[in-house]
């Protein structure tokens, strides 16, 4: 079992040398019962606000939940703050979002009866050698056989919250456990009174529930539970139906195949999203039935239905427009022998260049849920390999210093190709030694070079031609093997 950190042990001490009650409680204690690092602690005690402002001074105190923030100076960002808030009780939810009162109680036994899931009611006497664990609601038992499983009546819990409705089916695919039934069935029986909680909440849990390990079988939760229609329900849209010769799955299927591999690949969340949606266009572009319907411009459909989605869910624009993006042009067409250089320029002038990796990335997610064995054949490495030569800062005069401005200045001469020889020559001698790439040594040596014959400049520029092409070629030849390409 891990340990518990020093920080934490020292907010929990100080707080009983100042003779009151601190327990570690919720998910922290669950994290740290499954062996996985805690993303947070959490201390409760019988200690009001003010009074734990008074022992911590160094601390924030924001919120209406009696939580004081204390800082601990700690490098981890997990523990950098300890959260300390007093045992409470909450009263009446009456808009299905907040309680109407908080109340600070006396007894832990209070507290932790108020919690949402089981697992997540645990508290922790760190007083004790043997890091006793306190279960009142059975949450250990739960945590041994992978359940979850509200605290008391679940339509009382979910009633109360209505966001605890999703976090339910996050924490079943964050964990891997599967939900209790009178839990199960109070979910859908209330998954109505989601429409009252704020987008920004559920946006925030939704993401939590895609950066989770199983976020495909969570959204297969959200649609059975009937939670999906109330937030995302254009994602429904693809339910049942099929597609055409080129994929085994209906749309709803394969969007889902596709949002678990980038999953499994750990890939950010704006790329698990577009995973998610990048067929989202699909079912209103459909035209005919059978192995030869067809789908013409459900890219440019699904980016627009994308950007009304996450628009409603008020994620930033910066996000959106990243996410629409690699939706519009997850189907760039790539052939080794029929695509130029100058098209792959104006797809990265499309997308940025930063955005490339993450489009491939939204391609290979795109495969997998097609149902085809290889996520990356030979014709999408050589567009990889395509993509990092066009990046890649080119050999030529536009590397120095000096320009052929500064060439016909000093050597007082007119355009011509006297002007290219010196350039050429110039920037062999700094591809020997880039320390020469400074104005002063180059203009000295444009001086030197100014008297010399057209002839002999010409036999030195081809020289140097012909050293910067095989630098070139070498590097590309690098860029090659790194994708495995001819």
């Amino acid at each position: 079992m891990r340990k518990i950190p020093k920080e934490v042990l020292g907010v929990v001490k100080k707080l009983q040398e100042n003779n009151f009650e601190a327990y570690l409680v919720g998910g922290c204690v669950r994290d740290f019962v499954l062996g996985k690092k805690p993303k947070d602690w959490d201390v409760t005690t019988n200690a009001k606000p003010e009074e734990i402002q008074e022992i911590f001074p160094d601390n924030f105190y924001e919120n209406q939940y009696g939580t004081v923030g204390v800082k601990t100076s700690a490098k981890d960002q997990s523990l950098a703050v300890i959260e300390v808030t007093p045992y409470r009780i909450e009263a009446k939810y009456s808009d299905k979002r907040h309680p109407d009162k908080i109340e600070f109680a006396k007894e832990l036994a209070q507290d932790l009866g108020r919690r949402d899931f089981t697992v997540n009611a645990l508290a922790m006497d760190l007083s004790r050698s043997d890091l006793d664990i306190i279960d009142l609601v059975g949450g250990e038992e739960d945590l041994k056989n992978k359940v979850i499983r509200a605290v008391g009546d679940p339509d009382e819990r979910f009633k109360e919250d209505a966001l605890r409705l999703i976090r339910a089916i996050r924490f079943s695919a964050e964990l891997g456990f599967e939900i209790e039934d009178r839990t199960r069935k109070a979910i859908w029986d209330n998954s109505g009174l989601l429409k009252f909680i704020s987008k920004e909440r559920i946006r925030d849990e939704l993401n939590k529930l895609l950066m989770s390990a199983r976020p495909s079988e969570g959204i297969e939760l959200l649609r059975e539970s009937g939670l999906l229609k109330e937030f995302m329900p254009e994602l429904l849209e693809g339910y049942g139906v099929d597609q055409n010769l080129h994929h085994i799955y209906t749309v709803w299927e394969h969007n889902l195949r596709a949002l678990a591999h980038s999953a499994k690949e750990e890939w950010p969340l704006d790329v698990r999203m577009a995973a998610l949606l990048h067929d989202v266009g699909k079912p209103r572009t459909k035209r005919g039935e059978g192995k030869f319907s067809t789908f013409y411009g459900h890219d440019v459909v699904g980016a627009k239905m994308a950007t009304q989605i996450l628009s409603r869910l008020h994620y930033s624009k910066d996000f959106i427009d990243k996410v629409a993006k690699l939706i519009r042009y997850h189907l760039f067409y790539y052939n080794v022998d029929e695509v130029t250089e100058s098209s792959v320029r104006r797809l990265i002038a499309k997308v940025g260049i930063e955005d490339m990796q993450d489009l491939i990335r939204v391609r290979i997610a795109d495969r997998i849920g097609s149902g085809v064995p290889k996520a990356e054949p030979y014709k999408l490495r050589h567009f990889r390999f395509m993509v990092e030569k066009l990046q890649r800062d080119p050999i030529s005069a536009g590397m120095l210093k000096v320009r052929g401005d500064d060439v016909m200045k000093i050597c007082k001469i007119e355009p011509g190709p006297r002007v290219g020889w010196i350039l050429a020559i110039l920037l062999d001698e700094v591809l020997d030694d880039p320390k020469k790439n400074t104005k002063k040594h180059l203009e000295e040596k444009i001086q030197r070079l100014c008297p010399l014959p057209d002839k002999e400049l010409a036999l030195l520029s081809k020289k140097s031609q012909e050293k910067k092409l095989a630098l070139e070629s070498g590097e590309i030849e690098e860029i090659k093997k790194k994708h495995y390409v001819k």
